[in-house]
């Protein structure tokens, strides 16, 4: 009764494929909800800012904390704008396609060295310098003086 073998086997393999399938669903829907909390991952702090301010606002908006930003262009808090710029800039030219696409000089027993662009790399750059630039224009604003209301200035009340 070679069928009946074949055909207990054929049976008994689809039962095993299809726990193993209704498993693999079960861990994907599992990692699909579960949203974990990487030890000194700044990422993870921006779903956390909820508070309305500016700054949490800037966070949600650029997608990138402050801390994060200077992270990438390897800067302070403390440093100036214009050291920021200078760091961005150099950052994006490394990361650029054009250099990159040159490869230099060979060297006589040496190879030629050709540099890779990264577009990501250039991405995340420049998302940080305007992460910086916004929090450093929310700074200037905010450190002006707000001009006295005069009764003529005044909204009317209602």
């Amino acid at each position: 009764s070679a069928p009946r073998v074949i055909i207990q086997i054929l049976i008994t393999g689809t039962q095993i494929f299809g726990k193993a399938l209704f498993a693999a669903g079960a861990q994907a829907m599992k990692n699909a909800k579960h949203r974990p909390e990487a030890l000194g991952s700044d990422v993870v702090d921006v779903g956390k800012a909820t508070s309305g301010s500016l700054t949490d606002k800037l966070t949600r908006e650029h997608r990138l904390t402050l801390d994060e930003a200077h992270m990438i262009l390897n800067t302070k808090k403390e440093d100036s704008l214009e050291r920021v710029l200078a760091h961005y800039e150099h950052l994006f030219k490394q990361n650029s396609p054009s250099e990159a696409a040159t490869p230099t000089k060979p060297v006589a027993g040496k190879r030629a060295q050709v540099k890779y662009h990264s577009h990501y790399l250039q991405s995340k750059v420049f998302r940080a310098r305007e992460r910086i630039e916004a929090e450093h224009k929310l700074q200037s604003t905010s450190s002006e003086p707000v001009p006295p209301q005069t009764p003529e200035s005044a909204p009317p009340n209602q």
